[in-house]
């Protein structure tokens, strides 16, 4: 059994984004908005722990969906033990990027907590008796709440490309006003859901679902909805 307690909101925005079609792996080319995997990294870059996993439930677009094209120098190669140091101006490799430019989202997703007996991949804690007695969701609500409020991170989260500083703040709905999302309607057709760290911890297989924009808001459904496909 999981527990499903309060639902979180995060206004972000940034310079630039990319969120990487799968399909188009030579030259980076950009979804359209956010992907629910991305919105998912952001709040584990605030706060994650082996007892939770963050739902992404719903996705607000609150600016105009602005496309940019980027050259960028890359390195055609990886550097290891066994193949030595690279030489860069014999790897370099200039290659196109359509990214989106001035975006800005708000996020929702709750807080799901995982009963013990039900984590898996997790290693074992020196003080595992203690935090367990402790444990329960209240706790965690807390704890991603003082953190987000005080913009505190354990990594700099990113929007879809870690050069694609995001900004965040946490938003509190019953006491300001929102801006409202853009007046657009949209289907974006199939879009990245996220992995399926659960199948495979190593190797995960992707998950997509088809992405519909009403007025700015994309509603996301749960993984063990059927409109996920596998």
């Amino acid at each position: 059994m999981e527990y499903h307690d309060k639902e979180f909101c995060l206004e972000v925005w940034g310079d630039y984004a990319c969120f990487t079609r799968p399909e188009l792996k030579v030259e980076r080319v950009s979804y359209d908005v956010i992907t629910p995997s991305a919105a998912r990294a952001i709040f584990e870059a605030i706060f994650w722990k082996p007892a939770i996993r963050w739902e992404v439930t719903k996705i607000e677009v609150l600016n105009p969906i602005k496309w940019c094209n980027i050259r960028r120098n890359e390195v055609g190669a990886v550097g290891n033990l066994k193949s030595g140091s690279i030489y860069i101006e014999d790897k370099r490799q200039q290659k196109n990027s359509l990214m989106l430019k001035d975006v800005r989202y708000r996020l929702w997703a709750k807080l799901v907590f995982i009963r013990k007996e039900l984590r898996k991949n997790e290693e074992p804690s020196l003080f595992d008796t203690n935090e367990r007695q402790n444990e329960n969701p209240g706790k965690y609500n807390a704890m991603f709440e003082r953190r987000a409020s005080k913009g505190q991170c354990f990594n700099q989260p990113y929007l879809g490309t870690r050069e694609c500083v995001a900004n965040f703040r946490l938003v509190n709905p019953a006491n300001e006003k929102l801006q409202l999302s853009i007046l657009d309607n949209h289907d974006f057709g199939i879009m990245l859901y996220d992995m399926d760290f659960e199948t495979d911890l190593k190797n995960p297989p992707a998950m997509f679902y088809r992405a519909k924009m009403e007025n700015g808001v994309i509603i996301v459904p749960p993984r063990n909805n059927e409109e996920v496909l596998r």
